[in-house]
């Protein structure tokens, strides 16, 4: 299916969707989980800059669409583990090639990044002269 295809009814649905699995937290986090299962504290130490809170929200959240399932273990005290569904695991080879094509492209984005910087800068002063006049 193309994106060319998807009808306006269903451009909510897929943005929704989108939204949940783009945001940076989720992507780091499918990441993680994808080499098997890890308990709360692991996650938070593998991903730099999260908050307990994002975390347990990001995390949640995840689990509401099926992507990350929770087990607790009844132990003292309580073990949490949280792994990739099958869902989840299906969504890792995209993530997966994403990031794969960030890092590749990384260099070339921030060169167009500071083509685009200069080339404004160099336009603001021209602009306000122009404003003024």
């Amino acid at each position: 299916m193309r994106v060319s295809d998807i009808e306006s009814h269903d451009c909510r649905a897929v943005s929704g969707i989108l939204s949940r699995i783009g945001d940076k937290w989720s992507v780091l986090i499918i990441s993680q989980l994808g080499e098997g299962p890890r308990r709360f504290n692991e996650i938070k130490r593998m991903i730099g800059g999260i908050s307990q809170r994002m975390l347990t929200l990001t995390l949640r959240n995840l689990e509401r669409d099926g992507l990350v399932s929770r087990t607790v273990t009844p132990t003292v005290p309580p073990r949490v583990d949280y792994e990739l569904t099958a869902l989840g695991q299906d969504l890792l080879g995209p993530i997966s090639a994403l990031s794969t094509w960030a890092i590749q492209h990384q260099p070339c984005i921030l060169a167009a990044r500071a083509r685009f910087d200069a080339a404004e800068a160099a336009q603001t002063p021209h602009q306000e002269r122009i404003s003024a006049g």
